[in-house]
């Protein structure tokens, strides 16, 4: 037998096929079943259309302009063009109101921030703090405080529906009507609501239900349809969960506290910025003093070079000597290009943190000097003033009292939800909704209205009652989340006490900094006043045949060298300074730079007015022992700086001038003027001004 689709065939059916099918069968098999390419009749070849990769990079459609800094870059200056308009002289006060004012996004050299300045932009721009995120996270629709005052916003819902209803029922004919065979009707709801919930934890609703019913239930009816409404009102209050200013206003004060950790970090953002910018200002200034010791050590090793070169075609010299002497000028010529290479990379990391163009052919030129004389911290003084005003410890205090809040509201939810329900309804029906005259008819007469059943308060409804939703037995997950809070709370406070004694320390190495550095300055500037010394006697005893050229050549390194320490330790010295007031957290005030909310849109003033003519004409509510406790002290009064000069230790002796050599070649550029008049006593015996004769 062969199974067909819908019927038995008999197997006794003979096979019957036709010449095609046997034309196809033979050409199958001189073929095999072998793979091939889909042919299509009206395939063209164009596969233009077809893509043959998933992923490519693309460029969006952004109608962007690059600003002015960028557009306007020029060619950068480099050792084999050194060419550049004229210098450009700013003192400290200058460059730091520079950078604030185009710092929109607080940029930063790392020296005090894990990013670095080679770390490439997503280490510059992309993970930077900018001037809006504080407003950013004020204004998250999420976790800022506005999203927390929404909780107490009234909120208005409602909703329409219409149901059509035709269902068969499981009764027979000889029901006498009781029930119809086929349930027909028309069914259309309206609710509104409104719903304001109080910072006492107390809900209010005012609700309106109107129902319009048709159905085909006709034994008993008066009316074939009619219609209902009612409005009721419906006062909520918790009694154990959720009652109370203190917890309802709890989320609303974490949020706070949120805005003013956000507020700690751009205040330590712009800090980092302003230590970077003194600190690369001071290392620029350090890069020209180290190109001027290195420039005038050029010079003075090529006057030897010629010194010598004249004594070896005189005979008096070796060949030894005279490559000595040569080998030497090419050093300082080495010393000068490093040197002119470290400065532009400091002008450029300079004009990066001022927000300036690249290169605009001008070079940045500090024409302020480091300070000399020696300041004075009070320990003690410093010490609190470090524990009170430090940025860490601020935002590391203020996560403390989120911790805070957040275990009081876990021990509150440990609580069983007992809300005390009152609700009064009026309600009215009728045979229509609503009428423009009142006819008096009282349901359920042909003709009465539902809205004038209502406003006539002939039929009013109460309910009163207590709704008891306890934790789930054991409250597991409540215990759990207070044992959670409790453990976060001590975990930040061991970690402010570890921030504390950190504090402490950092304080106490800036100050020993700040010592070792000024000492530093001390020697090394008499060094560098012997070594000049040294050189002149080396050079005069040379000349004379007293002396070996490499006793010339080995004085004239020393004096470079103490030259270049002189200024590098200087530059520190007064880095060293900024760094105390860095760790005591007053570095902004020794700036005199103040952070400040922006100025608000018109209509802000505006509206701020309105809400407060409202307060000033309402009456006040006083939310009694319920209302939240103090989280904040408050704005701190801003101490007045210290006068740098009241710092100062007078200095027993005074020496005139640390300039460079009298010969010194002016022509070249970049240049600073003379070396400023040092105000401490040196730790040798005052030395002789440095100077140099006029051919070295």
């Amino acid at each position: 037998m062969l199974l067909s689709l819908g019927k038995i065939v008999p197997s006794t059916v003979k096979h019957q096929f036709s010449p095609t099918l046997w034309l196809l069968f033979v050409i199958s098999m001189l073929t095999g079943c072998t793979a091939s390419q889909t042919s299509y009749l009206r395939e063209r070849g164009e596969l233009s259309h077809y893509v043959d990769s998933e992923l490519k990079i693309e460029y969006p459609d952004l109608d962007h302009q690059p600003i002015t800094e960028v557009a306007q870059t020029r060619a950068p200056i480099s050792l084999s063009k050194p060419d550049f308009d004229k210098p450009w002289e700013l003192s400290l006060q200058e460059v730091v109101q520079t950078a604030l004012k185009n710092s929109k996004v607080i940029r930063n050299l790392g020296s005090v921030t894990p990013f670095g300045f080679a770390d490439g932009l997503s280490g510059r721009t992309a993970g930077a703090a900018t001037v809006y995120d504080p407003a950013i996270f004020e204004t998250d629709p999420q976790s800022g405080v506005q999203a927390a005052l929404s909780a107490f916003d009234a909120q208005f819902t409602t909703s329409m529906f219409w149901q059509k209803t035709d269902r068969p029922q499981n009764v027979n004919d000889s029901d006498f009507g009781f029930s119809p065979v086929n349930f027909k009707q028309d069914l259309g709801t309206i609710d509104v609501a409104l719903t304001k919930r109080a910072a006492t934890g107390t809900q209010f609703t005012l609700r309106n239900q109107t129902i319009y019913d048709a159905n085909n239930r006709g034994f008993g009816r008066a009316l074939p349809s009619d219609w209902f409404t009612a409005i009721e009102g419906e006062i909520t209050q918790p009694l154990l969960r959720g009652n109370g200013t203190m917890v309802n206003r709890i989320p609303v004060m974490i949020s706070r506290i949120n805005t003013d950790v956000s507020l700690t970090i751009f205040e330590t953002s712009v800090r980092n910025m302003v230590m970077d910018v003194e600190n690369t200002y001071w290392d620029l200034y350090t890069a020209y003093r180290n190109l001027e010791a290195s420039r005038i050590a050029r010079d003075s090793a090529q006057v030897t070079w010629k010194i010598a070169y004249e004594k070896f075609v005189g005979g008096i010299e070796t060949a030894q000597a005279e490559a000595q002497s040569q080998e030497q000028y090419f050093f300082f010529q080495a010393q000068v290009e490093t040197a002119w290479n470290d400065l532009m990379r400091a002008e450029q990391s300079l004009r990066w943190l001022m927000g300036l163009t690249a290169s605009d052919g001008r070079v940045i030129r500090p024409s302020q000097e480091p300070t000399q004389a020696k300041v004075v911290f009070d320990w003690q003084e410093s010490h609190e003033e470090a524990l009170l005003r430090s940025v860490e410890l601020r935002q590391q205090k203020w996560a403390i009292k989120r911790r805070q809040l957040e275990l009081k509201l876990a021990r509150h939810n440990t609580l069983p939800q007992v809300n005390l329900v009152a609700l009064y309804r009026w309600l009215g029906y009728g045979d229509e909704l609503i009428s423009a005259e009142p006819n008096g008819l009282k349901f359920v007469a042909p003709g009465s209205t539902a809205w004038e059943g209502l406003t006539d308060g002939n039929h009013q409804e109460l309910r009163i009652g207590i709704d008891i939703r306890p934790p789930r037995i054991g409250a597991r997950q409540e215990l759990a989340a207070v044992r959670n809070a409790q453990l976060n709370l001590k975990r930040d406070m061991v970690r402010l006490d570890d921030m504390e004694l950190n504090t402490s320390h950092l304080l106490a190495t800036a100050m020993k900094n700040l010592d070792y550095n000024h000492r530093q300055a001390q020697l090394h500037y008499n060094r560098w006043a012997i070594s000049q010394k040294e050189v002149d006697s080396a050079v005069a005893l040379y000349k004379g045949g007293k002396t070996t050229l490499d006793q010339v050549l080995q004085a004239q390194r020393r004096h470079a060298q103490a030259q270049t320490d002189y200024y590098r330790v200087l530059g520190a010295y007064t880095k060293a300074i900024a760094d105390v007031h860095f760790r005591k957290g007053t570095l902004l005030e020794y700036n005199d730079i103040q952070l400040s909310e922006g100025a608000w849109p018109g209509k802000a003033y505006a509206d701020a007015m309105d809400r407060a003519r409202q307060r000033d004409a309402s009456r006040y509510l006083d939310y009694g022992f319920t209302r939240p406790g103090v989280i904040s002290r408050g704005t701190l009064e801003t101490l007045a700086t210290q006068d740098l000069a009241d710092a100062v230790e007078p200095a027993a002796d005074a020496i005139d001038d640390a300039g460079g050599s009298e010969g010194e070649d002016k022509s070249d550029k970049p240049t600073l003027p003379s070396a400023p008049v040092l105000d401490f006593s040196p730790a040798l015996p005052t030395p002789a001004k440095p100077t140099s004769e006029s051919d070295i």
